[in-house]
Protein backbone atom coordinates (compact mmCIF):
# COMPACT_ATOMS: atom_id res chain seq x y z
CA UNK A 1 0.00 0.00 0.00
CA UNK A 2 1.51 3.18 -1.39
CA UNK A 3 1.66 6.44 1.48
CA UNK A 4 -0.03 9.23 0.71
CA UNK A 5 1.06 12.42 -1.08
CA UNK A 6 1.83 15.12 1.11
CA UNK A 7 1.46 18.67 -0.10
CA UNK A 8 3.44 21.59 1.78
CA UNK A 9 2.40 25.00 1.28
CA UNK A 10 5.75 27.64 1.43
CA UNK A 11 5.18 30.60 3.61
CA UNK A 12 4.20 33.74 1.15
CA UNK A 13 5.05 36.22 3.78
CA UNK A 14 9.36 36.53 2.13
CA UNK A 15 7.06 37.56 -1.03
CA UNK A 16 4.73 39.97 0.60
CA UNK A 17 8.13 41.85 1.81
CA UNK A 18 9.69 41.65 -1.42
CA UNK A 19 7.64 42.97 -3.64
CA UNK A 20 6.94 45.67 -0.74
CA UNK A 21 10.45 46.51 -1.08
CA UNK A 22 10.32 46.73 -5.07
CA UNK A 23 7.26 48.51 -5.14
CA UNK A 24 9.27 51.43 -2.64
CA UNK A 25 11.94 51.20 -5.01
CA UNK A 26 9.89 52.19 -7.77
CA UNK A 27 8.57 54.79 -6.13
CA UNK A 28 11.70 56.27 -4.66
CA UNK A 29 13.06 56.52 -8.31
CA UNK A 30 10.33 57.89 -9.79
CA UNK A 31 10.25 60.38 -6.78
CA UNK A 32 14.18 61.20 -7.70
CA UNK A 33 13.15 61.53 -11.50
CA UNK A 34 10.54 63.95 -10.53
CA UNK A 35 12.32 65.82 -8.74
CA UNK A 36 15.44 66.14 -11.15
CA UNK A 37 12.49 67.21 -13.73
CA UNK A 38 11.52 69.73 -11.62
CA UNK A 39 14.96 71.43 -11.09
CA UNK A 40 15.59 70.87 -14.72
CA UNK A 41 12.17 72.75 -15.44
CA UNK A 42 13.41 75.86 -12.63
CA UNK A 43 15.03 79.27 -14.56
CA UNK A 44 18.21 79.42 -14.09
CA UNK A 45 19.28 82.41 -11.60
CA UNK A 46 19.26 86.21 -12.74
CA UNK A 47 22.73 87.32 -13.06
CA UNK A 48 23.22 90.33 -11.81
CA UNK A 49 24.89 93.09 -14.26
CA UNK A 50 27.21 95.15 -11.86
CA UNK A 51 27.51 97.67 -14.50
CA UNK A 52 23.64 98.86 -14.28
CA UNK A 53 23.79 99.30 -10.73
CA UNK A 54 26.46 101.43 -10.71
CA UNK A 55 24.96 103.64 -13.35
CA UNK A 56 21.90 103.53 -11.00
CA UNK A 57 24.41 104.36 -8.22
CA UNK A 58 26.10 107.21 -9.95
CA UNK A 59 22.49 108.84 -10.58
CA UNK A 60 21.50 108.48 -7.43
CA UNK A 61 24.12 110.17 -5.80
CA UNK A 62 24.39 112.62 -8.50
CA UNK A 63 20.64 113.47 -7.55
CA UNK A 64 21.31 113.58 -4.34
CA UNK A 65 24.22 116.42 -4.92
CA UNK A 66 22.02 117.87 -6.68
CA UNK A 67 19.15 117.96 -4.55
CA UNK A 68 21.98 119.15 -1.51
CA UNK A 69 23.48 122.06 -3.73
CA UNK A 70 20.18 123.61 -4.14
CA UNK A 71 19.27 123.40 -0.63
CA UNK A 72 22.41 125.15 0.15
CA UNK A 73 21.90 127.94 -2.41
CA UNK A 74 18.53 128.45 -0.49
CA UNK A 75 19.75 128.83 2.51
CA UNK A 76 22.97 130.84 1.54
CA UNK A 77 20.25 133.28 0.38
CA UNK A 78 18.42 133.01 3.38
CA UNK A 79 21.63 133.78 5.20
CA UNK A 80 22.04 136.86 2.87
CA UNK A 81 18.55 138.30 3.46
CA UNK A 82 18.91 137.87 7.30
CA UNK A 83 22.38 139.11 7.35
CA UNK A 84 21.32 142.71 6.36
CA UNK A 85 23.86 144.88 5.65
CA UNK A 86 27.32 144.76 6.39
CA UNK A 87 28.71 146.52 10.38
CA UNK A 88 30.99 146.65 12.26
CA UNK A 89 28.55 147.32 15.66
CA UNK A 90 29.15 145.70 18.56
CA UNK A 91 27.98 141.82 18.37
CA UNK A 92 24.59 141.65 20.07
CA UNK A 93 23.73 139.37 22.42
CA UNK A 94 21.41 137.30 20.81
CA UNK A 95 24.07 137.04 18.05
CA UNK A 96 26.82 135.60 20.29
CA UNK A 97 24.23 133.02 21.62
CA UNK A 98 23.33 131.86 18.12
CA UNK A 99 27.19 131.97 17.31
CA UNK A 100 28.15 129.93 20.38
CA UNK A 101 25.73 127.24 19.81
CA UNK A 102 27.38 123.88 20.15
CA UNK A 103 26.76 121.28 17.28
CA UNK A 104 26.28 117.49 17.43
CA UNK A 105 26.82 114.78 15.48
CA UNK A 106 25.72 110.63 15.32
CA UNK A 107 28.02 108.35 16.21
CA UNK A 108 31.56 108.42 14.01
CA UNK A 109 29.55 110.44 11.44
CA UNK A 110 30.71 114.03 10.61
CA UNK A 111 27.71 114.52 8.32
CA UNK A 112 25.98 117.04 9.64
CA UNK A 113 22.54 116.31 10.94
CA UNK A 114 19.16 118.32 10.33
CA UNK A 115 19.43 120.32 13.85
CA UNK A 116 22.87 120.49 13.27
CA UNK A 117 22.50 122.03 9.70
CA UNK A 118 19.85 124.30 10.93
CA UNK A 119 21.99 125.53 13.83
CA UNK A 120 24.89 126.46 11.07
CA UNK A 121 22.39 128.37 9.07
CA UNK A 122 21.59 130.64 12.29
CA UNK A 123 25.41 131.42 12.09
CA UNK A 124 25.37 132.44 8.64
CA UNK A 125 24.38 135.43 9.08
CA UNK A 126 25.63 137.00 12.31
CA UNK A 127 29.66 136.45 10.33
CA UNK A 128 28.23 138.17 7.22
CA UNK A 129 26.62 141.08 9.56
CA UNK A 130 30.14 141.29 10.70
CA UNK A 131 32.49 140.68 8.06
CA UNK A 132 35.53 141.80 10.25
CA UNK A 133 34.97 138.67 12.84
CA UNK A 134 36.90 135.55 12.55
CA UNK A 135 35.85 132.20 14.72
CA UNK A 136 37.62 129.05 15.09
CA UNK A 137 35.75 125.51 14.93
CA UNK A 138 36.82 123.00 17.27
CA UNK A 139 36.00 119.16 16.54
CA UNK A 140 35.58 116.90 19.77
CA UNK A 141 34.35 112.94 20.11
CA UNK A 142 33.21 110.74 22.62
CA UNK A 143 36.17 108.35 24.14
CA UNK A 144 35.26 105.55 22.35
CA UNK A 145 38.34 104.32 19.52
CA UNK A 146 41.20 105.51 19.47
CA UNK A 147 43.05 108.30 20.34
CA UNK A 148 44.27 108.37 16.36
CA UNK A 149 40.88 107.50 15.22
CA UNK A 150 39.51 110.24 17.47
CA UNK A 151 41.52 113.33 16.49
CA UNK A 152 40.63 112.54 12.73
CA UNK A 153 37.15 112.37 13.34
CA UNK A 154 37.25 115.44 15.51
CA UNK A 155 38.74 117.40 12.91
CA UNK A 156 36.68 115.70 9.83
CA UNK A 157 33.45 117.23 12.03
CA UNK A 158 35.19 120.97 11.95
CA UNK A 159 35.90 120.67 8.50
CA UNK A 160 32.64 119.70 7.49
CA UNK A 161 31.28 122.46 9.80
CA UNK A 162 33.10 124.87 7.71
CA UNK A 163 32.49 123.73 4.50
CA UNK A 164 28.60 124.42 4.92
CA UNK A 165 29.23 128.18 6.63
CA UNK A 166 31.45 128.20 3.40
CA UNK A 167 28.39 127.03 1.32
CA UNK A 168 26.22 129.80 3.20
CA UNK A 169 28.60 132.52 1.95
CA UNK A 170 31.10 133.10 4.66
CA UNK A 171 34.63 133.00 3.57
CA UNK A 172 37.05 130.79 4.83
CA UNK A 173 39.56 132.85 5.19
CA UNK A 174 37.61 133.71 8.00
CA UNK A 175 37.33 130.53 9.80
CA UNK A 176 40.26 128.07 11.25
CA UNK A 177 39.82 124.05 12.63
CA UNK A 178 41.57 122.54 15.44
CA UNK A 179 40.44 119.06 16.51
CA UNK A 180 40.59 117.77 20.08
CA UNK A 181 39.55 114.78 19.83
CA UNK A 182 38.18 113.31 23.03
CA UNK A 183 40.41 115.25 25.09
CA UNK A 184 37.90 117.72 26.25
CA UNK A 185 35.08 116.25 27.24
CA UNK A 186 31.88 118.22 27.57
CA UNK A 187 30.26 115.91 30.04
CA UNK A 188 32.34 113.27 32.48
CA UNK A 189 31.22 109.63 31.89
CA UNK A 190 30.60 106.42 30.08
CA UNK A 191 26.80 106.17 29.58
CA UNK A 192 25.50 106.68 26.02
CA UNK A 193 23.94 110.19 27.28
CA UNK A 194 27.41 111.85 28.09
CA UNK A 195 28.58 110.08 24.56
CA UNK A 196 26.08 112.03 22.63
CA UNK A 197 26.68 115.61 24.20
CA UNK A 198 30.90 115.03 23.33
CA UNK A 199 30.05 114.31 19.81
CA UNK A 200 30.06 118.09 18.79
CA UNK A 201 32.02 121.28 17.12
CA UNK A 202 32.14 124.08 19.75
CA UNK A 203 33.10 128.10 18.07
CA UNK A 204 35.15 130.77 19.39
CA UNK A 205 35.07 133.98 17.97
CA UNK A 206 38.64 135.08 17.86
CA UNK A 207 38.29 138.38 16.29
CA UNK A 208 35.88 141.28 15.80
CA UNK A 209 33.59 140.04 18.47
Amino acid sequence: MSKPAVFVQLPTKPMIKLSRVVTIVVLSAATLMGCHKKASQRPAPRRINADSLLREQARLDSIARADAARAASAAAAAAAANAGPPTNAAVTPRERTALSATIYFDLDESVLTDEARSAVEAKAPVLLRHPDMRIRIVGHTDSQGSDEYNLALGLRRAAETKRYLAALGVDEGRMEIVTMGEERPAVQGNTQEAYALNRRAEFEILAGG
